[in-house]
């Protein structure tokens, strides 16, 4: 199936990724962001919960998707298009060395597919695969990510950006202080998790980051 570009309305420029330290049974952490998301305000959300297993997973993506979202919000799931599709879900965040999303999208062509790319040689494979939009990072440092070696900096993000037509996520070590760098390199949102974290400081700082990448 020929994969047919996003339509509008366009994608939210912020994006919101789950800690990774969800429990089973609970998720606590996220339904409070979920919950405590602007109410006029839109961004991406992906769950990205490795350490549960399907049901966990899919019994979280379900509590979310009844969640009474900002409208145009959007839910990903990370790696599993089925438990995306099982609970509603508007699309799949594939890793760099992922199932590609051509594959997926021929058994689920409405679903939004996104990928994390690190390189120009990742980009050009997702590009080929049908992506609607990638993740690059990390961009500056940032304490998870010191094991995949130093951060990407402004530069690189710059050059991968110029070199596609996909809106790209600048990802690692964001804060509110460099999002702005991002923008002015061509990114079209960023994306975070331990930014986010602070729930007594959640919409503030969603608020304020909303700000900074709509100008």
């Amino acid at each position: 199936m020929e994969h047919k570009q996003r339509k509008a309305p366009p994608l939210p420029r912020l994006y919101l990724i789950s800690s990774g330290e969800e429990h089973a049974h609970n998720g606590t952490l996220l339904l409070n962001q979920l919950n405590l998301l602007p109410r006029s305000l839109s961004c991406m959300v992906q769950i990205r919960e490795k350490q549960l297993n399907a049901k966990e997973l899919l019994e979280l993506a379900l509590q979310a998707r009844a969640m009474e979202l900002p409208e145009g919000t959007l839910l990903l799931m990370n790696e599993r298009a089925d438990i995306a599709l099982a609970a509603g879900f508007d699309g799949v965040h594939l890793p760099e060395n992922g199932c590609s999303a051509k594959v997926l999208r021929s058994f689920a062509p409405e679903l939004l597919y996104g990928c994390s790319v690190h390189s120009a040689s990742a980009l050009c494979i997702a590009e080929e695969s049908g992506a609607d939009y990638l993740l690059f990072g990390p961009v500056f440092d940032t304490p998870s990510k010191r094991i995949y070696g130093a951060p990407q900096g402004l530069k690189k993000l710059g050059e991968l950006c110029g070199a596609t037509s996909l809106p790209v996520f600048a990802l690692g070590g964001i804060t509110l202080q460099n999002a702005a760098s991002c923008m002015a390199e061509g990114a079209y949102g960023v994306a975070g998790l331990s930014i986010f974290q602070d729930t007594a400081k959640f919409a503030e700082t969603f608020d304020q980051f909303y700000l900074q990448v709509n100008r």
